[in-house]
């Protein structure tokens, strides 16, 4: 008797207190904090976006802080093909102009052009894909539009467009997006496909949930990494391809500067003045490799699978 006596003197209830139990069931588990915190222990990537940020930010410093105005530039044969230095900060081109103006303005819409298109090409592709891959029948018919599309090389489609419609920023910005949403848009349709029949979509759908908010709240978090890293790596494909357009003569306009029609102009004359090759060159391969690493390391960061 003693003995069990004893016994429960060594245990006691515990009142409930519903304040207590909310405490010890709380997280404070944040997708986003999370995502940001895996990014920063990358140390690299996080190197990368400063240098990405500081160059687009420099981008539009550089032209106040030059000596010349864009809009006012003027031919000045006498003073063209001069070398880099104190008076023209990179050198002068074919026609006298300062170079340093010309290139940061270049590199302003090469930037502008790539964050149009790959905001564009995400926003178009998540939602045909979202469609394409839910909706079972639409799949054969969204199937054989990829197919004649994607079978196709951009640089005709991009031919005719110059040819028939014409070369400017806005026509540029459209047909980029109207033929680069079909990646984003396939990669989409497959995740789709896996998790739509998954157990708790299907009972969504028993009571009734529209399919909107079955995708959005349901399925679209799943996608989240996939999304962030097609559309880091738009971006640096986007300058890339604006580049060789321009180069061939098939991109924007002339009286549109940017990046790859500096480097189409240089080619006549780089061998002699390498400058007009090197610097517009530079800045393209600076912001091709460093969205391309900071695309990664984000998509990475952005999987729920590498949360703690």
């Amino acid at each position: 008797m003693g003995e069990n006596e004893k016994k429960d003197d060594l245990f006691r209830f515990v009142e409930y207190s519903a304040e207590k139990a909310e405490r010890t069931g709380y997280s404070d588990y944040s997708y986003w904090k999370s995502v940001f915190q895996n990014f920063l222990k990358k140390k690299s990537a996080v190197v990368m976006a400063i240098v990405f940020f500081a160059l687009v930010i420099f981008s539009f410093i550089a032209l106040h802080i030059g000596k010349y105005d864009y809009a006012a530039l003027k031919t000045n044969s006498a003073m063209a093909f001069q070398s880099p230095n104190g008076e023209y900060w990179f050198g002068t081109d074919n026609l006298g102009r300062d170079y340093w103006c010309q290139v940061w303005y270049a590199a302003q819409t090469s930037i502008k052009l790539a964050l149009i298109v790959a905001l564009g090409e995400c926003v178009l592709g998540v939602i045909i894909g979202c469609i394409w891959g839910y909706i079972r029948s639409l799949d054969r018919i969204l199937t054989e539009v990829y197919n004649i599309i994607n079978n196709v090389p951009v640089i005709i489609y991009m031919t005719l467009i110059a040819l028939l419609v014409g070369q400017s920023f806005t026509i540029m910005c459209i047909s980029l997006i109207g033929f680069g949403w079909l990646t984003m848009a396939r990669n989409v349709r497959n995740l789709v496909m896996m998790y739509r029949d998954r157990e708790y979509n299907l009972a969504s759908r028993c009571l009734g949930t529209p399919i909107w908010r079955v995708l959005v709240k349901n399925i679209l978090p799943y996608l989240i990494s996939i999304i962030i890293l097609r559309l880091a790596l738009s971006i640096p494909s986007t300058i890339a391809l604006e580049s060789t357009l321009s180069y061939l003569g098939l991109g924007l306009g002339i009286d549109t500067p940017s990046l790859g029609i500096l480097l189409r102009n240089a080619r006549n004359y780089f061998l002699e003045h390498p400058y007009l090759l090197i610097f517009p060159a530079v800045i393209v391969s600076l912001i091709t490799v460093t969205f391309y690493l900071v695309g990664n390391a984000f998509s990475d960061a952005a999987d729920p699978r590498n949360h703690v």
